[in-house]
């Protein structure tokens, strides 16, 4: 919900009531890209400002609850961009007249918060209403490459790698989109950008985006994980669907280790990782060398393809070498 100009809520709700920070963060956490105008510094802090570098002017109010809630998601993505960008806040309610001038030249504050994009004296680009994070990012992204420059690709990854993490794929998706168009071959945002696509269940895109990975990164890690994550997932999504089935034979004939290890890809497909390692290992503890060693060569490839750092193959692995060194 935005707020309008001037127009105070008449009463604390249960969603405005929980909000106790500031709009306008305190002293010491501030920096010299973020900062204060009123009616007399805004022609310094921003006009004259934007000729440097881009500079983002923040509308709010103190009684404007997402103001509040969005403030801290701004200044965080500000500070990210290492200084390539500047944030200006303006705090309407104190700065009436300034606002009714900025009004007259189009300026949309009648409703908050508000962003507007400044940069070689001109108005580029706004944003209205409290953003989400990722929205922030593309935003800001997207007039750092208007004017020249870029965010830290590192950031970026961080960021696109958490969203996926938290399963947030599409979020994911779109910013290891933003990595590869800033660094087209880097190996980590292709591998991310597929297994994005892979969590979203686009198999189409996945196998899309894998056919555009520069052939220089084919036999890197992170693509060569992604692949096999994408074949896992379709060989899983494929066998899903018989899951019930595969643990009742298994249930009833526990021997049957033919059966046990369709029961590994089927409860991999269903993202149930610990169990399906757990299958294979019950395999590779029984014998080791049955079928050649297909089952500790089924668990490596569900390494491979879960990723190295995932809780999944660490405590799998761990299990592995007990059975393997015992």
């Amino acid at each position: 919900m935005d707020y309008i100009i001037g127009q105070k809520p008449s009463g604390s709700s249960s969603q405005t009531a929980s909000f106790t920070a500031s709009a306008s963060p305190s002293p010491e956490t501030r920096d010299v890209q973020i900062v204060d105008a009123d009616q007399n510094s805004f022609m310094k802090e921003v006009m004259d400002a934007s000729r440097e570098l881009p500079v983002l002017v923040d509308f709010w109010a103190p009684w404007c609850g997402p103001c509040r809630q969005f403030t801290p998601v701004l200044e965080k993505v500000v500070r990210a961009a290492g200084g390539r960008v500047k944030l200006v806040k303006v705090d309407i309610e104190a700065n009436q007249a300034l606002a009714a001038q900025l009004m007259q030249i189009g300026l949309p504050l009648q409703s908050i918060p508000m962003v507007a994009a400044f940069y070689k004296g001109q108005i580029i680009d706004m944003i209205q209403g409290a953003q989400p994070e990722s929205e922030v990012k593309r935003f800001i992204e997207a007039l750092l490459k208007m004017a020249g420059g870029a965010m830290p690709s590192a950031d970026i990854l961080a960021a696109a790698r958490e969203a996926l993490k938290e399963n947030r794929p599409g979020e994911a998706a779109s910013l290891f989109a933003g990595l590869l168009d800033i660094e087209p071959e880097n190996p980590e945002g292709w591998g991310g950008m597929i297994r994005s696509l892979i969590a979203l269940d686009d198999t189409a895109a996945a196998h899309e985006a894998l056919s555009q990975v520069p052939p220089t990164l084919a036999s890197h890690a992170e693509i060569t994980g992604a692949r096999a994550a994408l074949a896992l997932h379709e060989e899983g999504r494929a066998a899903a669907s018989a899951l019930d089935g595969l643990r009742a034979e298994v249930a009833a004939h526990p021997e049957d280790f033919a059966t046990r290890l369709k029961l590994a890809g089927a409860l991999n497909g269903a993202g149930l990782r610990a169990e399906a390692a757990d299958e294979l290992l019950h395999i590779v503890k029984a014998d080791r060398a049955w079928n050649d060693g297909a089952a500790k060569a089924e668990l490596l490839r569900f390494f491979e393809a879960w990723g190295h750092a995932d809780p999944a193959t660490s405590v799998a692995r761990r299990k592995l070498s007990s059975i393997l060194f015992s």
